[in-house]
Formats: C-alpha cells, structure tokens, sequence
C-alpha cells in the first residue's frame, strides 16, 4: 500500500462515479484487516503506528468513496476542479427559485403528509442529480462540468437533512 495513492487506487477500484457499494464494502473490511494494528504486535511500536496510520487513511477514503456526493467531489477535485463549496455559492437562478419554493413549503408545511411530498420532490431532484453527475464524470468524462452539480447537489442535499429533521419533529 502506498500513502499517496488516491482513493480508488487504493481501493483497487476503476476511478469513476459509479461504484458498487458491496464492492466498495468488501475491499476496505479485506483493507482493515490487513492494515490492523493488532496484526503488528509483534513487530514493535513502530509498525502499530504505521499499521494505525493506514487504519485511518483506509477509513477516510471508505468514508469519501462510499457518499456519492462526496465521491463525486472528490472525483472533480482530483481532476483539478475544485469545487469551492464555501467560496463559490453562485447558482443559476431557476435553481435558487427552486430552492426558495422549497423553503417556503418547509416552513407552511404543517403536516406530516406535506412534509412527505415536499421529500419525494427532493429525492427525484436528487436522484436527478445523481444521474447528472453519473453522466458528467463517467460517459462525458467532463468533471469540469460536473462541478456546479455537486455544488447544486450539495444545497439540496442540506436541505434534505432539514427537511428530515423537520419530519422526524413531527412524527
């Protein structure tokens, strides 16, 4: 295992969007157990460092493959296209109506059933995204236009965690 490696190629894994999450899932279990501190006793303190800095490298990488958003961010990034999440909140301005209609049905919305509807529209806005991003980054290999859908994707998918929060308040 090499420090400097990318996630995907320390994952073994084909540098793209899409992934397959049992995949994904049995290659960091496989990792962890072959990087595992206790599996270094033997060997001195040195080497359960080491085995300890692998551990949590392998965990970062399992944590930003596994989030299709944070997959797709860090696809961009890797590309030399940052994605500048806190810099840059410039939208297109349908969007920005989008998201002021959605934040206004939030706030009106005074039963579980409207929040209900209210989180199906966000989960197709999502799941459309996703699709965008899947085509931008893997058939289109453009991650350079992928960069204002994860940022989009990024505004909608906080809303979504309010929303939630929202729905679990009143259930």
């Amino acid at each position: 295992m090499n420090l400097q490696s990318n996630d995907f190629e320390l994952f073994g894994l084909p540098r793209q969007f899409e992934q397959e999450r049992t995949a994904l899932d049995e290659r960091w279990k496989a990792l962890q157990r072959e990087a595992h501190p206790d599996k270094f006793a033997a060997q001195g303190d040195a080497a359960q460092r080491l085995a300890m800095q692998w551990s949590v490298r392998i965990n970062e990488a399992y944590q930003r493959l596994k989030d299709p958003l944070k997959r797709a961010a860090y696809q961009c990034e890797l590309a030399g296209f940052s994605i500048q999440a806190h810099s840059n909140t410039s939208m297109p301005a349908v969007f920005l109506m989008q998201q002021m209609e959605w934040r206004e049905a939030l706030e009106e919305a005074s039963s579980l059933t409207q929040l209900e509807q209210l989180h199906q529209d966000v989960l197709a806005a999502k799941k459309q995204m996703w699709q965008q991003c899947a085509d931008a980054l893997d058939q289109q290999q453009n991650p350079e236009a992928a960069v204002p859908l994860v940022r989009a994707w990024m505004f909608v998918d906080k809303f979504a965690t309010e929303l939630n929060n929202r729905m679990d308040d009143l259930a």
